[in-house]
């Protein structure tokens, strides 16, 4: 994607400790103002995230950025195992707090030190550990607003993932 296509966003959150925080984040310029909205509604709600930097503060290792339970958007990588490109590549999708969200495929959670958070019950008025996403919480609501899909409701959960439904050029 060309740059020229990517915004780069200034957002404020509430961290785990409860206060304010600035964080970092790249999305497609046509999605800039609706993702500033939803942050917006997460920030109001005090919906905590752990971190927000750029993946290039984990050099590009979206491992190494999930396992540091950053909340990320753009980052020019493929699908893992895949030769097809990522939604983030296109600025078209953000995680967030991954190790409260994991990502669950068969027998594999990731990232690292996410497992005791795979089994969580996340239906609509479950309590949820701080940070974690469930079905018709703030934030699934505030992303299905602008039309955007969780990855939680998959049969193998991205638990973290939100995606544009026309996300893909």
């Amino acid at each position: 994607m060309p740059w020229r296509e990517l915004r780069y966003l200034r957002l404020g959150y509430v961290g785990f400790d409860g206060r304010s925080h600035t964080g970092e984040l790249v999305v497609a310029a046509a999605y800039a103002r609706d993702v500033i909205g939803v942050f917006g509604k997460l920030y109001d709600a005090r919906w905590p995230i752990r971190r927000m930097r750029l993946v290039d503060a984990y050099g590009g290792d979206d491992d190494r950025s999930m396992a540091a339970d950053n909340t990320s958007g753009f980052n020019c990588r493929r699908v893992k195992g895949s030769k097809a490109w990522s939604d983030h590549a296109f600025g078209a999708a953000i995680d967030l707090n991954p190790v409260q969200n994991p990502y669950v495929t068969g027998s594999s959670v990731a990232p690292r030190g996410s497992g005791p958070f795979a089994g969580v019950d996340r239906a609509p008025g479950a309590l949820v550990p701080d940070g974690t996403i469930r079905a018709d919480d703030v934030v699934v609501r505030a992303f299905a607003a602008i039309g955007w899909e969780w990855g939680g409701s998959w049969t193998e959960p991205d638990f973290q993932h939100f995606t544009g439904a026309d996300a893909l050029p």
